[in-house]
């Protein structure tokens, strides 16, 4: 079987033989559904979790505030790719930061943000 019948057959499998849509269902789900923009801010939200490195980021910063030299030196990365990928987060309010003096430190915005990770990696691991 070709890679192409591989995915024909699959894409059948996926899809009803006949049409015959579930009224109570389709109602049901529809009174619960998020509205259009709550669906497209969600969205956003995921994609932040679509890059390596703030995934990265978001990991240690689990394990413990850290500055940007200290998240730079433990990912061999520069300190402004770094501080983009924060800028990012922060923008998405994953992440909070707090001055001490000339040092800036990051921590995670909350308990929620471990979780997703925890289930996240709970989830590939099966």
């Amino acid at each position: 079987m070709t890679e192409k019948e591989r995915i024909e057959q699959e894409v059948q499998e996926c899809v009803c033989e006949f049409m015959h849509v579930h009224d109570e269902i389709v109602d049901k789900v529809e009174r619960v559904m998020p509205q259009e923009q709550e669906l497209l801010d969600l969205a956003e939200f995921f994609k932040v979790f679509g890059d390596s490195t703030r995934i990265k980021i978001l990991y240690a910063l689990s394990q413990s505030e850290m500055c940007v030299c200290d998240i730079a030196t433990l990912l061999q990365m520069g300190q402004s790719a770094i501080s983009h990928q924060l800028r990012v987060l922060k923008q998405m309010r994953l992440v909070n930061f707090r001055r001490d003096g000339k040092t800036v430190f990051y921590s995670l915005s909350d308990g929620h943000i471990q979780t997703i990770l925890a289930q996240g990696m709970e989830h590939i691991s099966e």
